[in-house]
């Protein structure tokens, strides 16, 4: 126990949370234990890596103000605009009230195809080179579902190959989000309609996220990702499909841009058998709601106990 102080001492300070700039400046020391401790991981971000001196000094995404907002907004446009020679709009999207979205995917109908993982690329200002892609589909051998003996890099003259069925994973968006635990600068949480979110312009690149995640759901851009100026989605979000920048994580978010404007996910759009199913849990009416009370559903990796927002099921 601490000893009481005498009286008339000043009161003792309140503990600071850390922040992103005192973690990077007190971080020479952590990175290289880091290293020592977790092989291969990237060095923490460098004060080049964010751009500008004005990103590296930006305020956290849940302290910015409206108008603080506007001036961000404006500064990412004419950030893209000088990049990609295109005038991008970029919104914030925030959560509805009322909403927590469910993802279902149907393994009986999915054909391993992969139109799901070009349509979330496309949409989502993934890099191409080197390529990044939030979705992985495994060719999974009958009878389990141990993706250990899952291969994500089949290539067969067409799908469905005999003897196996095909199982997309992604960010599951999870209740309990092990990734929101261990980030040291509060750049990844969950909003309220279930959606787990990352401000790419806090986060350090420390990739204990990555490390942490069950489902391999976060990638990480070990060099400056490379978006074709045609094939740039100019309708972007902050918190979603903006262009990232060297050494921050990103993964799926519900296609944010989309899903808080009424939109469904790209990925469910193109689904040429309609294995994707996504809604509102808390409507009782919603087509997720009726799936999970009626159909064959599945968590996976249910003993991890992340609770994930995103489930599999089969018709039968």
């Amino acid at each position: 126990m601490s000893p009481t102080p005498p009286p008339g001492s000043p009161a003792p300070a309140e503990p600071r949370s850390m922040s992103r700039r005192s973690f990077l400046r007190g971080s020479t020391v952590m990175a290289a234990g880091v290293a020592a401790i977790a092989a291969g991981l990237a060095p923490l971000r460098k004060l080049e890596d964010f751009g500008s001196v004005e990103e590296f000094l930006r305020t956290h995404y849940l302290e910015l103000t409206p108008e603080k907002m506007k001036e961000v907004l404006a500064r990412i446009e004419r950030g893209v605009e000088k990049q990609y020679g295109l005038r991008p709009h970029v919104r914030d999207y925030r959560p509805m009230n009322g909403v927590e979205f469910v993802y279902a995917l149907n393994l009986t109908r999915c054909v391993g195809c992969r139109k799901c993982v070009h349509a979330c690329v496309a949409e989502n200002n993934q890099s191409r080179d080197p390529a990044i892609e939030y979705i992985r589909v495994l060719k999974m051998p009958n009878g389990t579902f141990d993706l250990e003996k899952g291969d994500h890099g089949y290539t067969p003259a067409s799908v469905r190959e005999p003897g196996f069925f095909y199982m997309p994973v992604q960010c599951h968006q999870c209740k309990n989000p092990p990734c929101v635990k261990v980030c040291p600068v509060k750049a990844t949480w969950t909003e309220a309609d279930g959606i787990t979110v990352i401000d790419y312009n806090w986060c350090i690149g420390c990739r204990y996220c990555e490390a942490a995640c069950p489902y391999f759901a976060r990638r990480f851009n070990f060099a400056e990702p490379s978006i074709p100026k045609e094939k740039l989605n100019p309708n972007m979000s902050y918190l979603g499909n903006q262009p990232r920048h060297k050494g921050v994580m990103e993964k799926c978010h519900f296609c944010i841009q989309r899903t808080r404007a009424g939109l469904y996910p790209a990925c469910l759009e193109v689904c040429p058998t309609g294995a994707r199913k996504f809604g509102n849990i808390l409507d009782p009416n919603s087509e997720v709601s009726y799936i999970l009370k009626n159909k064959r559903v599945f968590v996976l990796k249910e003993e991890v106990g992340t609770l994930p927002r995103f489930f599999y099921y089969f018709d039968v």
